[in-house]
């Protein structure tokens, strides 16, 4: 008699806003639906800039999600044949997101999350440098600075056409209205402490 193999791990998917995270998820997604993986695609209620059902690239691309508000809302879904579990815009679930994908690799799932390394400050977002630490395999993407060309690996936050204020509040969801991608030399937050 056959033995199913399972073997389960984290791929994490980071980098700056317009970096191509999501569009990477998706493209990762289509290729195991291809293949006829049983594939559960999840996002948090809180990002419906373009879809309130869909995960969506800034490119376009879309798969249908199950939107949710924690990360242990995930157990309600997954089924004894799920294979992969793919989360999008991770860094805005709470911490417990670490422990659920640690627990569902552990079970034998692939699990892929999408999320930004690092807010609008240039410091470590939520539950992402846990999840980069623990995960097997890691791609950081960047994207092109917006002022200057080179390669992005900042999120620039716009208000009033000026760079936020470091006591902004971190969470804002947006897109090109509110946000850039931007180098380390071109990347500015004002009132950051230890920053002139």
């Amino acid at each position: 008699m056959y033995q199913k193999y399972v073997d389960g791990w984290i791929e994490t998917i980071s980098g700056c806003m317009f970096a191509g995270k999501t569009e990477e998820l998706i493209r990762r997604v289509k290729v195991l639906e291809f293949a006829n993986k049983k594939i559960l695609v999840f996002k948090p209620a809180i990002d419906n800039r373009y879809s309130v059902d869909k995960v969506v690239s800034h490119a376009g691309s879309q798969v249908q999600s199950i939107v949710i508000r924690d990360a242990e809302e995930i157990y309600n879904y997954v089924k004894e044949d799920t294979e992969v579990v793919a989360i999008d815009e991770v860094q805005f679930f709470k911490d417990n997101v670490a422990t659920v994908c640690n627990d569902l690799a552990d079970r034998g799932i692939r699990v892929m999350v999408a999320g930004l390394d690092t807010d609008f400050r240039g410091e470590p977002f939520g539950c992402m440098p846990t999840l980069m630490a623990e995960a097997e395999f890691v791609t950081k993407l960047t994207a092109v600075c917006n002022k200057c060309g080179a390669p992005a690996t900042r999120t620039q936050r716009i208000v009033n056409g000026l760079p936020a204020d470091y006591n902004e509040p971190i969470i804002l969801v947006g897109a090109k209205e509110s946000y850039e991608a931007r180098c380390r030399q071109c990347h500015e937050v004002p009132s950051k402490p230890g920053r002139g």
